[in-house]
């Protein structure tokens, strides 16, 4: 695979602001202990090797213990999730797969008893940058491990 199409270099304005913003969500503290599980969750389901590759090794650098990330794809299933971590999943999973009719009051309902209105919205706006880069990188073909050095992810001794 062969990536079709640099978009930082193709929209350097648009990558940077987009960019910027991503990093102002994970300096949030919340963001920054919980995010790898959304960024990895929604990658998973956008299908986007580059980002899925990419947010193993950011976790794996940040401490996430290995099983856990294994087994986010089975999070309803796993024990290895707290009720916050589960709550989280869940909000990941329904704006990453808007339905018909949105998302259900239940699953509100079950995100709102976990996290504050401030944590429910930063979470939100994580996803929405996530989802936007998942639609970047698949749609161009980003490379998994091409930006290993770029962004450290060297460190995390997989590969």
């Amino acid at each position: 695979m062969s990536q079709r199409l640099d978009y930082y270099k193709s929209s350097p304005d648009a990558a940077q602001k987009y960019m910027e913003f991503n990093n102002l969500l994970h300096k949030k503290p919340f963001l920054a202990q919980y995010g790898h599980l959304v960024t990895l969750r929604a990658s998973q389901i956008n299908g986007c090797a580059f980002c899925v590759d990419m947010h193993v090794k950011e976790a794996k650098i940040h401490g996430e213990r290995e099983l856990r990330l294994h087994h986010v794809t089975v999070w309803r299933e796993s024990t290895l999730f707290s009720a916050k971590e589960r709550a989280i999943l869940e909000w990941t999973e329904a704006l990453t797969q808007l339905g018909a009719h949105g998302v259900s009051d239940a699953i509100f309902a079950i995100v709102r008893a976990e996290l504050s209105d401030e944590e429910l919205a930063d979470l939100s706006f994580l996803i929405v940058a996530i989802n936007g880069w998942n639609r970047l990188s698949v749609a161009f073909r980003a490379v998994p491990g091409s930006a290993d050095k770029i962004y450290g992810l060297d460190k995390a001794g997989l590969s």
